[in-house]
């Protein structure tokens, strides 16, 4: 099941309907010391130093409780209740280059501004560019606002307790958090609130896609028609088909400029590759229309532009718009109770909205809202980091997979194909938002994948890997690490 998005005070809430049931503090900290030790292995090897340092809250309990599930590793703790003492022997500390910093200084609770010598304690820790977990949230950072308060720890990992914590999201945050991990299953209570906008989990995709039936034949699982590609950028047409043929729909026609036709051709084997006709209207039983990827070549005709238009508006079936299609929509209605999805990056919604870059980072989740609202009601998959998925009307879900890695051109186009592909099969579309979710995890998932076992991969690595990892697999690109 999805996490909520929580507020530190519902995150006390939470705890004390726990307590209330018998269940107590010291077996929830043993619990978390547990799952911080095993993140900790994982993320370094046999012999490797490990410093932890510990305040004097129950975070700083969670971290002492580490220590000993810490098997094969040097471990340090260093109490912290005051920092001058932790200051004046910070470099010993420091010097022997611990492979990983154990962060359990301050918890949730902080929502105040640090003393100065606290503030100097983190940003040495900072300075020493060491790979630091920290436990439940960056020491420094308000868990509520995602501000931090005079300084906070800069954290490879954040791995926080319960549920995401709604501060650890904010843009403001994300220099701070890094790659932000939840650990749900703590000791505490099944969560008794929801919320509008919630964390996804693996395991929200177990069994999926659904087995196929054993009398099934091609056309039992639609036909994807793709208008992509230009000259010079034909790369975009080609791995947007590549994309759509891991998520294995029956057919695949992609339809490109004439100009374009051979180099796009020439690179694929079962899709069907047709010039588009110089009206840019395509008759078939598609199932699914994916338009965008790869037209940005200055000379397109005003034709392909009013056809993307009028299949947003009319076509009965999924419509999935990305990249420089999406300038090309307008805010016709749509016919009610049909699919339609766009694939922006912020900089492409920031220009659906006529807003800046800036404004649509500040509050990712209002944007969403907004793009959705503005056309059609559709659904939306916010890129970037932490990509939400959602529409105006219903939840959002964050998607936790992936690394940076995924910056590279051609990112989208394999997401945008795979997800058009998962979209064109009829048994998919029932639940357009399952599909839309798995298919951006399954993308980032399949990043974290590469990145434990090939660190130099490229985005045609990308391709072959899509649809293959295992919602119930380790797929955290440090994962492989584990001794």
């Amino acid at each position: 099941m999805p996490l909520p998005v929580i507020s530190v005070a519902q995150m006390r809430e939470w705890e004390k309907t726990t307590w209330a049931t018998g269940q107590t503090e010291a077996a929830v900290i043993q619990r978390v010391g547990e799952i911080i030790a095993r993140r900790a292995l994982q993320l370094t090897s046999g012999g490797d130093a490990i410093l932890i340092l510990a305040g004097k809250g129950h975070n700083g309990d969670d971290a002492r409780c580490a220590r000993e599930h810490l098997t094969d590793r040097r471990v340090e703790v260093v109490e912290v209740a005051e920092p001058k003492p932790v200051l004046e022997n910070l470099e010993a500390l420091l010097r022997p280059q611990p492979a990983l910093v154990i962060d359990g200084l301050f918890g949730i609770g902080l929502n105040r501004s640090l003393d100065p010598e606290w503030s100097e304690l983190i940003r040495r820790i900072n300075a020493a560019r060491l790979r630091v977990l920290s436990v439940d949230v960056p020491s420094g950072l308000d868990a509520e606002t995602g501000q931090p308060h005079g300084g906070a720890i800069q954290a490879f990992i954040t791995l926080t307790l319960g549920a995401p914590k709604r501060g650890l999201l904010e843009p403001s945050a994300w220099p701070f958090v890094g790659r932000l991990e939840v650990a749900p299953e703590i000791g505490l209570v099944p969560c008794p609130f929801t919320g509008d906008v919630n964390w996804t989990m693996p395991e929200d995709f177990a069994n999926y896609p659904p087995t196929r039936a054993a009398a099934s034949h091609k056309g039992s699982f639609g036909h994807l028609a793709i208008i992509a590609g230009s000259v010079g950028y034909h790369g975009a047409a080609v791995l947007t088909a590549r994309g759509a043929q891991r998520a294995r729909p029956g057919l695949i026609t992609v339809f490109t400029q004439d100009v374009a036709y051979h180099a796009v051709a020439s690179q694929l084997q079962s899709p069907m590759v047709q010039p588009l006709p110089a009206d840019a209207k395509i008759a078939g039983d598609y199932t699914a229309f994916l338009i965008g990827p790869g037209l940005a070549a200055p000379e397109l005709s005003p034709e392909l532009m009013l056809a993307a238009r009028r299949l947003w508006r009319d076509a009965r079936v999924p419509v999935i718009v990305d990249a420089s299609a999406l300038d090309w929509l307008t805010s016709d209605p749509v016919p009610r109770n049909v699919i339609r999805v766009v694939t922006p990056h912020p900089g492409e919604a920031a220009r659906m909205l006529k807003a800046s870059v800036q404004q649509v980072q500040a509050n990712r989740a209002n944007a969403l809202r907004e793009v959705s609202r503005r056309f059609g009601h559709c659904w939306v998959a916010l890129k970037g980091h932490q990509t939400l998925v959602g529409k105006d009307a219903a939840e959002i879900y964050v998607n936790p997979s992936g690394n940076p890695h995924l910056a590279q051109g051609g990112s989208g186009d394999l997401l945008a194909g795979y997800l058009s592909g998962l979209l064109a099969q009829p048994a998919l579309q029932e639940d357009p938002l399952r599909a839309i979710r798995y298919a951006v995890w399954q993308h980032g998932a399949a990043a974290n994948h590469l990145e434990n076992c090939k660190p130099n991969w490229v985005i045609e690595d990308l391709a072959p890997v899509l649809g293959a990892i295992s919602p119930g697999a380790d797929q955290r690109p440090d994962a492989a690490s584990q001794q």
